[in-house]
């Protein structure tokens, strides 16, 4: 891909101060179990949870060595299953919950600023021959964790604007979203800008249609406002937007390369349909599969990096990534979980939050927190898939969504497991 491109970071099995607070997570999740005593997790979140394990482990055993199955299963582990349990057991009330869905939105505008203060000093990872794509502190080498980190904190805010009886931090949380779509709009990223506009989209209907088509309108003219006011910059984000619908006709070389890693996957697939050709085996069958207009590499350069060449280790799809590598039993493991966590979401807020009249539930904000949060990162696993220390981040976001989704609440409101 060239230096625009929008790769969202291989995994190379190396751990990063992220990983290193997940498992501080997680062993806090166990000490707190084993002080308290009780069960940890209800039979539906065992079993959404637990899914993944089966073609997890089925894959392990299908990698090209035992150490290649280890890494791969420990890393998909750690993202599927063990820090969004933890992150279900520990957040044990609304309070808690909007505390977390808070430190995403704080996490995102420093983050955003960064990113903000990269283009407008020329500062940034290389895009079009200039350095100002927004990266934040992630780099040149890993262009889509800035825009994962706003894109979570401009839903969350969001979100957290429809909180019931709480006009100041409606206000606070309205003020964040509007700022973070600047950050957003200059990290150039395709991926995040569609994800974040469905998840956008879906949170407002599920706040109210009324509320929809006003934020809809008032954010449309805000938009108008805030290109014509970019100056040389609007102009290469129109030509990124117009580029969505251009992808079929006239496609770029990150596009072409993202096709053709595409097909590979889904070549990979009906070579060995259910088990797949084993976890973090896409890199070592990519060129048997790959076509000859696949690229050699992505270009990156900028934020204080030089110029660097980086190998094409996944197809930048989740959901393909997983068919190659781990076949139908994976994909049916881990995506179903994932449909399963959206579809108990709903219907949770159908039951606590949807009143007739235009009523709210006490807990509206959660449950539009919950189910945008994995509106954005289901659609985004279309462009992208796990790579980066932002990763940790999408592990936690699974776990907000359990929590919302099969995590019982008391007559207080506390949350845990049933």
């Amino acid at each position: 891909m060239p230096a625009g491109g929008e790769a969202s970071g291989a995994e190379t099995g190396t751990g990063t101060l992220a990983d290193a607070v997940s498992a501080l997570v997680v062993g806090a999740c166990v000490v707190h179990l084993a002080r308290t005593g009780r069960r940890p997790l209800s039979r539906t979140a065992a079993v959404l949870l637990g899914l993944p394990v089966v073609g997890i482990t089925a894959a392990a055993f299908g990698a090209s060595s035992a150490a290649t199955g280890v890494a791969g299963a420990a890393r998909y582990l750690q993202i599927f299953v063990l820090v969004p349990a933890a992150v279900l057991i520990l957040v044990r009330d609304a309070r808690h919950f909007r505390l977390l869905a808070w430190s995403f939105v704080a996490l995102a505008l420093w983050q955003g600023a960064i990113g903000v203060q990269q283009n407008l000093t020329g500062t940034g990872a290389s895009y079009m021959g200039e350095d100002i794509r927004a990266v934040g502190t992630f780099g040149s080498t890993d262009v889509m964790g800035m825009a994962t980190v706003v894109s979570y904190g401009l839903v969350c805010a969001l979100a957290l604007a429809f909180r019931p009886h709480a006009p100041r931090q409606r206000a606070a949380a309205a003020g964040c979203a509007a700022l973070l779509a600047v950050p957003l709009a200059l990290s150039f990223s395709r991926g995040a800008w569609i994800a974040t506009a469905v998840a956008c989209l879906a949170v407002l209907l599920l706040a109210g249609a009324r509320r929809a088509g006003t934020v809809l309108l008032a954010g449309g003219a805000a938009a108008v406002v805030l290109v014509a006011g970019l100056g040389v910059g609007s102009a290469m984000l129109q030509e990124r937007l117009s580029s969505i619908t251009q992808v079929t006709d006239t496609p770029d070389q990150s596009v072409t390369d993202r096709y053709t890693m595409w097909a590979a996957s889904a070549d990979m697939w009906r070579e060995r349909p259910v088990t797949g050709v084993g976890l973090k085996g896409f890199p070592e069958h990519r060129d048997k599969h790959a076509s000859l207009a696949l690229s050699s590499g992505s270009d990156t350069a900028g934020a204080g990096s030089g110029f660097v060449r980086q190998p094409l280790l996944s197809p930048h799809n989740m959901y393909l990534l997983v068919l190659g590598e781990q076949g139908l039993l994976g994909l049916a493991t881990l995506a179903g979980g994932w449909a399963a966590l959206l579809v108990c979401g709903l219907l949770r807020w159908k039951r606590g939050c949807a009143r007739p009249g235009g009523r709210e539930g006490p807990e509206l904000d959660c449950a539009l927190v919950a189910c945008g949060l994995l509106i954005w990162q289901l659609t985004d696993f279309v462009y992208a898939d796990i790579g980066g220390p932002s990763t940790v981040l999408t592990a936690v976001a699974f776990g907000i969504a359990a929590w919302w989704a099969v995590g019982s609440r008391g007559p207080a409101g506390e949350a845990g497991a049933r």
